[in-house]
């Protein structure tokens, strides 16, 4: 009698989470970085909807690109060129965006370089995360090359890898964005200073493929929404450099599309 009382609890006790559900986050620092910085995020996320929301991410931008054209995130946070191309090819829809926030690309140099104009960089190499970091390479090359600058991109893997290959000398010049260069760590970023700041386009989406259900869907986007509404969840904002989240829609991006980049082609 014991046992079957303790399986008709089994039976009726909801679960703690109804399923879990795959968050891909693009490697724009080293895994053990973002781990530590959208961990929180994920598990407030987890106990706000009931869903496990599991981190997830790639060694590499490359890698990682991979894995969204095989539609392997449930949840992607991915940037703007990154969320024109694989809406299409792998079916992820807009969820939320950050609000009153345009992606900048930079360019940033050691502190003491006698560098202070982009066109100093001709016949360089410069460092870049991968071919597809739209502000971090699309942009800053896109800029390098109409101001007829001869350079060489090197890629290496990642924003951190970028701001610690020049700080270390390696490079004269890297390509990255702002919220990535204001999180890398001060001991890196205090060796380094902006040469160049972009015009600002339409920030990174995060996006669900179409397959997650739409009940799911609208609970984690009211769940992002909400953060910046809370003290709590503005404190996680902050933690990631983010300012509070809207509604996105896929529009949006349409900036994005009219730039013609057709880096990821063949994926």
């Amino acid at each position: 009698m014991k046992l079957l009382w303790c399986l008709v609890c089994l039976l009726f006790t909801p679960a703690v989470f109804a399923q879990y559900i795959t968050f891909g986050i693009v490697p724009q620092q080293s895994a053990i970085e973002l781990a530590k910085s959208w961990g929180p995020l994920l598990t407030y996320l987890s106990k706000q909807t009931g869903y496990d929301i599991q981190f997830r991410t790639a060694k590499d931008i490359p890698e990682f690109e991979l894995r969204l054209a095989r539609g392997e995130f449930d949840i992607a946070y991915m940037n703007p060129y990154h969320y024109v191309v694989f809406h299409d090819k792998a079916g992820y829809m807009p969820m939320v965006r950050e609000e009153n926030k345009q992606l900048k690309g930079i360019l940033v140099v050691k502190k003491d370089s006698p560098i202070q104009s982009i066109t100093e960089l001709n016949h360089s190499t410069i460092a870049f995360p991968s071919p597809a970091a739209f502000a971090a390479t699309v942009v800053t090359g896109a800029e390098l090359n109409l101001a007829k600058v001869d350079f060489k991109p090197q890629y290496v893997s990642s924003h951190d890898s970028v701001y610690l290959n020049v700080a270390k000398g390696f490079f004269v010049a890297g390509g990255g964005v702002m919220r990535t260069f204001n999180n890398t760590p001060a001991e890196i970023r205090d060796q380094l200073r902006v040469l160049w700041l972009s015009k600002g386009y339409t920030p990174h989406a995060f996006a669900y493929r179409s397959v997650l259900s739409k009940s799911a869907a609208t609970k984690i986007q009211s769940a992002l929404i909400q953060l910046g509404t809370t003290e709590e969840g503005k404190k996680l904002l902050e933690h990631l450099g983010m300012n509070p989240l809207i509604a996105a829609k896929d529009s949006d991006w349409d900036g994005i599309r009219a730039l013609h980049i057709d880096t990821l082609n063949n994926l």
